[in-house]
């Protein structure tokens, strides 16, 4: 008998000191729990990753506690995906109009503002829609994280989309092969895009200003990386 099972391939990329961008990392395993995400960062560490700032990801739990436990660094839960998670509880004839309201936030110049927006329409909507007001009071922290960084930045922070052309690329090429005979031979596939990715980057302009790369590597003491993981 012949057993299929789906597996999860992660995979991080960072940006260095120099403001370029960096496959750091692919991980393939059965779920993804904490355990799994331990493991992948602790991977990432023993490689000599280090300095890491903010990691940028979907929600997950596991992800979470495993970046404060491994890094010591701050967490971004990407506001694409956390938009979509807002929306789910808003009727689709009412989603543009509340989209429109939860935008005010990530236009706001700070922090504080930026929370002050989010906590007067979480008000707002309460009684119309209370499971989106929970969600925000629940997840406004994480989905702000980015406005603690330096403004020139913080269009490259605040989501998981830089990882998006590499993650779709990794699904065409599997949809084509379509079930693997081994994890060796996923990781030979994924390795592949992944490395075209990298030359890629690597002749283009900077992702980052470099200056400001600088000013957060002397505030921190220790190389900057912002790394965006994604599934």
């Amino acid at each position: 008998m012949r057993l299929t099972v789906s597996v999860a391939a992660i995979i991080a990329m960072a940006v260095n000191t120099d403001g370029k961008r960096e496959i750091v990392g692919l991980h393939i395993g059965p779920s993804e729990a904490e355990t799994f995400w331990s493991a992948f960062l602790k991977s990432l560490a023993r490689r000599g990753l280090r300095g890491v700032k903010l990691v940028i990801s979907d929600a997950h739990e596991g992800l979470k506690a495993a970046i404060r436990r491994v890094f010591g660094a701050t967490w971004q839960r990407c506001r694409v995906h956390w938009m979509r998670n807002a929306l789910a509880y808003v009727p689709r004839s009412q989603q543009n109009m509340a989209a429109a309201a939860l935008r005010q936030a990530f236009i706001q110049p700070d922090r504080a503002q930026a929370s002050q927006v989010l906590r007067h329409v979480a008000d707002q909507l309460r009684e119309k829609w209370p499971k989106l007001a929970a969600f925000i009071d629940e997840s406004e922290t994480d989905v702000l994280s980015y406005l603690d960084f330096p403004e020139q930045h913080r269009s490259k922070l605040h989501s998981t989309n830089p990882l998006e052309r590499v993650n779709k690329e990794v699904k065409r090429r599997a949809d084509v092969v379509g079930i693997f005979p081994n994890e060796a031979a996923i990781i030979r596939l994924i390795g592949a895009v992944l490395l075209e990715q990298n030359d890629e980057w690597e002749l283009q302009h900077r992702y980052m200003q470099v200056e400001a790369m600088a000013e957060l590597a002397a505030a921190g003491g220790a190389a900057p990386k912002q790394i965006p993981c994604a599934a």
